[in-house]
């Protein structure tokens, strides 16, 4: 979706609303795509003041297995994008501002960058996921294993004194 911006930058108090969806299925994480519906977008461009703001948020559904334990997990993700608009910066990049020198607003490619960066870099069935026993393979969540710990081998003469 292309945002044509000269009428917004040029008349203060003007607010272009947008809602609309936006495949992103083709992004990609560890090769398979894991965002599984199309993103829902909603917002607003204003000026306030002679300031121009994007706000919006972006809704998504984010199907993936568990980094621990490799469970299949889906759930809801709602991301803010929000960004303040200047058609030219005064002194090199300033990543405060969104420059758009053109008046002209890609917001398919501005959401898919922000949404890409608000994605978690690891993805939890739940914040205390036990993951798999290293030995045996058994979900930890699920049941106790009867695995023992691995004893670390610097430490097999100490134990074989104690058996003495």
């Amino acid at each position: 979706m292309i945002i044509e911006l000269e009428s917004v930058f040029n008349t203060d108090g003007l607010k272009i609303p947008f809602d609309y969806e936006l495949s992103l299925a083709s992004v990609e994480v560890s090769g398979f795509s894991p965002i599984v519906s199309p993103v829902k977008v909603s917002g607003c461009v204003e000026n306030r003041a002679g300031i121009v703001n994007l706000t919006a948020k972006a809704d998504l559904v984010y199907e993936a297995p568990c980094d621990r334990c490799a469970t299949d997990v889906k759930r809801n993700y709602t991301f803010p994008v929000e960004h303040t608009l200047v058609v030219a910066l005064e002194s090199g990049d300033n990543d405060d501002f969104l420059e758009v020198p053109n008046m002209r607003l890609d917001l398919d490619a501005l959401v898919e960058e922000d949404v890409n960066l608000a994605l978690p870099s690891k993805y939890l069935c739940n914040d205390d996921c036990k993951g798999l026993c290293p030995t045996c393979g058994k979900n930890l969540n699920q049941d106790q294993c009867e695995c023992k710990a691995p004893i670390d081998p610097r430490m097999e003469v100490l134990l074989k004194l104690l058996e003495e």
